[in-house]
């Protein structure tokens, strides 16, 4: 079965082009797998949903176990954040059958409905839309526009055909499917949001960090999945294997020093509640690098949980999710059921307006993840700021002719190799000065 991804604006807009390609689709479908029911062959929301179905919950259903997803790639698609939920989370489901098997199925396929009016994210521009076999006239204008010109004229019908033929070569080589998916919780590739303007304001960055550390002598951890790698301190901590880039700290030094700010870097302890307060008094922002497989377990579960059951506005938690973490089964499902254990307050709203905790961080957002959660709180900083005086407004953001330089860098690059000693390193680091839905609609 595929899914039918598609935005609900081009439904509105020509609903009988779009209800007639899905049928053509399916109907193409049946005459070459004559086995299987036309009526098996497509998921899609407007068939499926019945008056009382949690629609989220059964969306999410369908994405996690589905054979393929056909998408309609239009300037509606890319600018509904549903979507770009559906777009990211099927691709990603993709991406783990991979890491796990080594196998590539092209199970997410494309159709070019109407050019899309905008540059398409990085994520989407990797992935081929169109081949010579489509036609010229599909490539330039699009499957709406030979829809519209020859409804069932043969240029349209060789472009289903095509597709057809794409999501067969999918079925055949299914890809894993997940035993729970939340698209509540996924955080969409597009709408490209706006590009944040580049900080116009210095402030000082507060980052701490709970993580586990690497005890000579002890024992290695026993299974495949061991959290990533650790060092003596646990600003060594690296959850991205391979380790090709500094450890997760130094990286976030690095990007937030880079983006004009000013770093100090702690542990987790029990006065963080305290410290995180006096930050605030302070105009600072503060950051928390969490390991999900230690925050349940002390010195830090209790700091956590004290942290959870406060309103912290200008502080951001990022919790990672490691490339050697457990793939979906009960041994992740426990992992982050831990990290919810801990923070019970903040996971329910972690999908919320300009969320500060953010969870399931992957190698490739994490910058941008950071940068946000810095951006955010800087943002809440300044709004509680008394801007009747602008200038003191901005000095306490640095922002005065005397403002300090940035410090450099104090943690190297890790992880060493096994023939290398570990370096000499401080017991404590030195501070581094839609589409609008109709009610009870699916949002795209």
């Amino acid at each position: 079965m595929f899914f039918f991804s598609y935005a609900r604006r081009d439904h509105l807009a020509g609903g009988a082009f779009v209800d007639q390609f899905f049928h053509d689709l399916k109907d193409e479908l049946a005459r070459i797998e004559p086995t299987v029911g036309a009526a098996e062959l497509g998921y899609r929301d407007t068939e499926w949903l019945r008056v009382g179905d949690d629609w989220e919950r059964q969306l999410s259903g369908m994405l996690a176990s589905c054979r393929s997803m056909v998408a309609l790639y239009s300037p509606a698609y890319f600018e509904s954040p549903y979507c770009g939920k559906e777009w990211t989370a099927f691709h990603e489901r993709v991406g783990r059958h991979r890491e796990l098997t080594g196998e590539v199925v092209p199970a997410l396929i494309p159709v070019l409905w109407e050019p899309p009016s905008q540059e398409l994210p990085a994520e989407v521009r990797r992935i081929q839309y169109v081949q010579h076999d489509m036609g010229e006239d599909y490539a330039a204008g699009g499957l709406h526009a030979l829809l519209r010109a020859a409804p069932y004229g043969p240029d349209y019908l060789r472009v289903v055909r095509v597709i057809a033929e794409r999501v067969r070569e999918a079925v055949v080589r299914p890809v894993t499917a997940l035993t729970a998916l939340d698209l509540g919780a996924v955080e969409g590739c597009f709408p490209l949001p706006a590009a944040d303007p580049a900080p116009t304001r210095t402030g000082l960055v507060r980052l701490f960090v709970a993580a586990d550390r690497a005890r000579p002598g002890a024992p290695a951890p026993q299974g495949p999945y061991r959290g990533g790698w650790y060092g003596p301190q646990p600003w060594d901590w690296a959850p991205y294997h391979p380790p090709r880039m500094p450890s997760l700290v130094a990286r976030a030094q690095q990007v937030i020093t880079g983006a004009g700010h000013i770093t100090t870097l702690d542990e987790v302890g029990p006065g963080l509640v305290a410290d995180l307060d006096q930050a605030r008094e302070n105009n600072q922002v503060s950051l928390l690098l969490v390991d999900p497989w230690t925050a349940g377990r002390e010195p830090y579960r209790q700091a956590l949980r004290e942290y959870d059951g406060q309103n912290h506005p200008v502080t951001g938690v990022l919790v990672p999710a490691g490339t050697d973490d457990p793939p979906e089964g009960p041994a992740r499902a426990h992992l982050w059921g831990g990290v919810r254990a801990v923070f019970p307050r903040n996971w329910l709203h972690r999908s919320g307006p300009e969320p500060l905790f953010r969870v399931h961080v992957t190698r490739e957002r994490f910058e941008s993840e950071l940068l946000r959660a810095v951006t955010v709180a800087q943002n809440r900083l300044l709004d509680e700021e008394d801007v009747t005086d602008p200038v003191a407004a901005r000095a306490s953001f640095g922002l005065g002719t005397e403002a300090a330089g940035i410090p450099g860098l104090t943690i190297p690059a890790w992880p060493p190799s096994e023939a290398e000693d570990l370096p000499p390193r401080p017991s404590r680091p030195p501070g581094t000065a839609s589409d609008h839905p109709r009610e009870g609609d699916p949002q795209r």
